[in-house]
């Protein structure tokens, strides 16, 4: 938790996160996937200042855990002094303790952001997916909590100002803001209209624009004139190495070249033939790459 620390920005964590996205669609199936096509709405996770502390965090508590489809998971919320948002036991279940920094006593409308990362580590836990690292394995739980529709309150838990800072969650703003678009485009939801924070909607449309390139990378047809440049030149010394680009050439066993590439929803990566148009299905998250390879 930055609290009036500086704050990262960019994209550090980028190849993390992408793998956390394919860890996912493995792990969950496409279908599951899909399941969360509707994120936590803000009334659900609403918490006023006159609303009882513990019973409030509690009420918050079974919504996520609502939300994630953890039914006979009980979160017991309490509070005390830490340097971090948060912290939960990940015991056998079904009762799991979180505790909450003493900060949101006075900072109530972030709890439901601190408790989606904590109940996240939960599902997680229950699925046995992990990272191999602490550090990796927190930027998946911001990446899955986010993905599966509940990561737009650890965004807007992002405030910053010339006198003051607060950030919630291991990515960057700007990097939960891709994340968010990611999933925007595949459900065609709109979280921006739920931000409080305006810093928080300056990262969502960065990060969606850096969405948005992975879309537009060859030999997707919708790469621009200068990658498809790239993409000729490098096809007409394939197979040899083609340092900083997505999409590598390969020669198959029966002597057809193939270009592989990474989908640019979940990050699988395809392999189609050399050959001109080509339409290709993505077998992970199934969908559909107009290519011109």
């Amino acid at each position: 938790m930055a609290n009036g620390g500086p704050v990262e920005h960019g994209y550090p964590h980028l190849e993390t996160v992408r793998a956390a996205i394919t860890a996912l669609y493995k792990r969950l199936s496409c279908d599951t996937v899909q399941t969360f096509a509707a994120s936590v709405a803000p009334a659900d996770v609403a918490f006023c200042d006159t609303d009882d502390l513990h019973l409030g965090a509690q009420r918050v508590a079974r919504e996520i855990v609502r939300h994630f489809r953890l039914p006979d998971a009980r979160l017991i919320v309490s509070f005390r002094e830490m340097n971090h948002a948060a912290n939960v036991e990940l015991a056998a279940g079904p009762e799991y303790f979180v505790e909450l920094n003493d900060r949101f006593r006075t900072h109530r409308r972030d709890i439901g952001a601190a408790l989606a990362h904590e109940v996240m580590h939960v599902y997680l836990h229950r699925l046995d997916l992990a990272f191999p690292t602490t550090a990796e394995n927190e930027i998946l739980t911001d990446t899955a909590t986010t993905y599966l529709g509940a990561g737009w309150l650890l965004l807007d838990a992002y405030r910053e100002d010339s006198a003051s800072s607060q950030k919630l969650g291991y990515l960057t703003p700007e990097e939960f803001g891709y994340v968010l678009a990611k999933r925007s485009l595949v459900f065609q939801e709109d979280p921006s209209v739920w931000f409080t924070s305006p810093q928080a909607y300056t990262a969502y449309v960065k990060g969606m624009a850096q969405a948005r390139r992975d879309e537009e990378q060859p030999p997707l047809t919708a790469a621009g004139w200068a990658g498809r440049r790239r993409y000729a030149r490098d096809r007409r010394h394939a197979p040899g190495p083609q340092p900083g680009v997505p999409y590598t050439f390969v020669p198959d066993g029966g002597g057809v070249l193939r270009v592989s590439f990474p989908c640019p929803t979940c990050h699988q990566r395809i392999r189609v033939p050399v050959r001109g148009r080509v339409r290709a299905r993505c077998g992970l998250c199934r969908t559909v790459l107009e290519c011109d390879t």
